[in-house]
């Protein structure tokens, strides 16, 4: 409201600053941002401590409200004081499509990002690892667990709070994911009438065609081709394939004679896209007395993504019945 009665008012005076001016704007602005932060400090308890949990939005938030005062007051004081001139009104504009872009290699987590050291926390339930950035951890130890120091090869997590210093190649995951995302989608669309399992061996195989590869391998692959035993590369994806069918297989047999009822997910990794409206996660229930009914508790817990912003909460009992296996 205030910039817009500010516009009317110059625009009412020949385009000469009145009783709001630009002061009133900035004031403003400063007003809601001590606000924001007093209240993020006084709402901590005390006796603990609130770390920032993604810091690439508040060094990009930061440092542009951090500008944009400083911007104002060079064009207003310094450059030519009193007076907006035409040039300095359009280079402002103009720092409006680049604060989008940082905007968006901050979100994309594209640069500066793998210089952040990531840090993780253990969820409430076990197997949840909940990722947020933070400063390098002070000594030389890679995980701090409960206040005490632990080895990186430390092997078993116990529930409790985490921080660990993520090497280059655990960074590369993120847009790993995203790449195979994009690559199953496309193929779903190209090949709408194919199994699952058929779009995931295509997508291992391009996956594996756009690696880089050395000289060693076209030679092999040459031979290959030449000798008339095919092509290495859907060799190598067809046969991941059956072996992660051959696993599930003797996984499953190993679990039906267990004599004590497990309740898991059929799957261990479910990926969407954000726009896709709804997931459907199946519950599968293995060994045990089949007979007995069975009452599962489930809630929905923040990873990455955020409850409300990014995905709905949602909380309830599974209920298997006698003989029910899959829900």
């Amino acid at each position: 409201p205030e910039i817009l009665l500010s516009v009317i008012e110059v625009c009412g005076h020949n385009f000469q600053a009145g009783d709001l001016g630009p002061s009133t704007i900035v004031g403003s602005a400063a007003f809601n941002m001590f606000i924001i932060i007093a209240l993020c400090v006084y709402v901590v308890p005390d006796g603990e401590i609130r770390k920032i949990k993604h810091l690439r939005v508040f060094f990009v938030t930061a440092a542009w409200s951090i500008f944009a005062y400083t911007w104002l007051y060079m064009i207003l004081s310094v450059f030519s004081p009193g007076v907006v001139e035409v040039w300095e009104s359009l280079l402002t504009f103009f720092f409006f499509p680049i604060c989008v872009v940082f905007a968006w290699v901050a979100d994309r987590r594209l640069l500066f990002y793998k210089y952040v050291y990531k840090r993780y926390r253990a969820g409430k339930q076990r197997g949840m690892i909940i990722e947020t950035e933070g400063e390098r951890p002070s000594s030389k130890a890679d995980i701090e667990m409960d206040g005490k120091v632990l080895n990186s090869h430390t092997e078993n997590f116990l529930d409790g709070s985490l921080v660990l210093e993520v090497d280059e190649k655990d960074q590369d995951d993120e847009e790993a994911r995203r790449d195979m995302a994009r690559i199953l989608k496309e193929l779903k669309q190209k090949h709408p009438e194919k199994e699952m399992e058929q779009l995931i061996e295509l997508a291992n195989y391009q996956v594996l065609s756009q690696q880089q590869k050395s000289r060693a391998f076209y030679r092999i692959q040459a031979t290959r081709l030449m000798t008339g035993a095919g092509n290495i590369l859907k060799r190598h994806a067809a046969d991941q394939a059956r072996k992660a069918v051959s696993m599930h297989e003797v996984n499953n047999e190993a679990v039906e004679n267990d004599p004590i009822s497990k309740i898991y997910f059929e799957q261990s990794t479910y990926q969407c896209l954000e726009n896709c409206g709804t997931v459907a996660l199946t519950i599968v229930r293995r060994g045990g007395d089949l007979t007995n009914t069975v009452f599962v508790d489930f809630r929905t817990e923040d990873g990455t993504a955020n409850a409300g912003s990014d995905y709905e909460f949602t909380e309830g009992t599974v209920v298997f019945k006698p003989g029910e296996t899959q829900k």
